[in-house]
């Protein structure tokens, strides 16, 4: 029996690296941007949710503060499915081959 969890229970690793990251040392989005590598507005869509974390960020991220890239990408591919998951209901497909 698989065990589900609620999406409530999924962060976006954006949202997570901002506000456990990012607010408490008071970095600015800028010169994080300009450290990292990365443009301003590809930096504050994923720490503001509104982008996902790509596999090259998150190994940006693992050489800047020394985070594991395979957590925050698993973070993110959690986030991902429970948000599919949400709206699972509305996938309509049935299925293609009857189990033996």
């Amino acid at each position: 029996m698989a065990i589900k969890l609620s999406p409530v229970f999924s962060v976006h690793p954006g949202i997570w690296l901002r506000d456990e990251l990012v607010k408490p040392h008071k970095l600015q989005i800028t010169e994080l941007a300009r450290h990292l590598g990365v443009s301003r507005q590809a930096l504050s869509g994923l720490l503001n949710g509104k982008a996902g974390l790509t596999a090259d960020m998150a190994i940006r991220f693992e050489k800047a503060f020394g985070l594991s890239a395979d957590s925050l990408c698993r973070m993110q591919s959690s986030f991902e499915m429970s948000q599919a998951r949400a709206h699972e209901g509305g996938i309509k497909v049935t299925p293609l081959l009857e189990a033996a």
